[in-house]
């Protein structure tokens, strides 16, 4: 099989269990070495991730994004809790064969990964945490009422929901909000089918319940873990990023200033550089 190392042009493949259930991804890089399995936010498919973000890990590392159950060309139903999407991620990574990967994981990726690694700590080498908090993690539960307030934000500007959502409303914010919508646009062929509204529901419900439920015991996270977000993330408040640092034994915090939720979109050059050194 072919080695590719732009997301562009990355061919959508698939994996499907005996009971007819489906996995859709992509992977770029040279197949060798723990491969780094990609866990994305809410209602995101294939082509939410950065081209730049992708192409930069792909040039030393084996990388594998993917749409979970339910989600673009994946089937199934999407699940209404986080636990039984770790599961799914587990499937998936499990029928890839892998008995190792680092994880990088953000937003409701970063609380799947917090899950999984409950599950399945053996299968976690490394894990870096983006844009995400613990459960029961302050203001986490309130992520429906954020994101539909930013969606009429964003119908009545003609707007992307993502400029709000991910990017502060300073200069630079606008303009790298616009950088990061050009570069999720730029593949023109054989794109990801957009998630359903119910399924998309689903989520915004898991996350939900998720931010309301009892505080996990994180000292038992001993996978080295690196916690990234910006200084001022509305979706799931900065606060939570330095809760995790504190709790997780293993763990190193950098927070990037003047910087949103999607403070890896507003950086991709500089997250990766720091990915990159983190992973080796």
């Amino acid at each position: 099989m072919s080695i590719y190392y732009s997301y562009i042009d990355a061919p959508n493949l698939f994996i499907q269990q005996q009971n007819g259930k489906r996995y859709a991804y992509r992977e770029l890089g040279e197949k060798k070495g723990t491969p780094i399995i990609l866990l994305t936010h809410l209602s995101a498919n294939l082509d939410n991730w950065d081209p730049r973000v992708i192409d930069g890990l792909a040039k030393s590392h084996w990388v594998i994004a993917f749409d979970n159950t339910g989600v673009g060309l994946s089937n199934g139903e999407v699940p209404n809790n986080i636990p039984q999407m770790a599961d799914d991620a587990i499937t998936f990574i499990k029928l890839l064969g892998f008995s190792k990967v680092d994880l990088i994981a953000l937003s409701m990726g970063g609380m799947i990964a917090q899950e999984l690694i409950s599950k399945e700590p053996h299968l976690v080498r490394k894990v870096v945490l983006v844009g995400t908090g613990p459960r029961g993690g302050k203001g986490i539960s309130n992520v429906i009422r954020i994101t539909n307030f930013d969606l009429v934000r964003a119908a009545l500007t003609f707007k992307d929901v993502k400029t709000y959502l991910f990017f502060p409303t300073t200069d630079n914010g606008k303009k790298k909000a616009k950088e990061f919508l050009t570069q999720i646009k730029k593949r023109k062929k054989h794109r990801d089918k957009t998630i359903s509204l119910k399924a998309y529901r689903k989520q915004l419900d898991a996350i939900s319940k998720w931010g309301k439920e009892k505080p996990a015991d994180l000292s038992k996270i001993v996978q080295p873990t690196l916690i990234i977000n910006g200084d001022n993330d509305r979706m799931v408040p900065t606060e939570n990023s330095y809760d995790l640092s504190n709790r997780i034994p293993n763990s190193k915090i950098i927070i990037f200033n003047h910087a949103g939720h999607g403070s890896l979109f507003q950086y991709p050059k500089e997250f990766v550089e720091i990915v990159l050194t983190f992973l080796s």
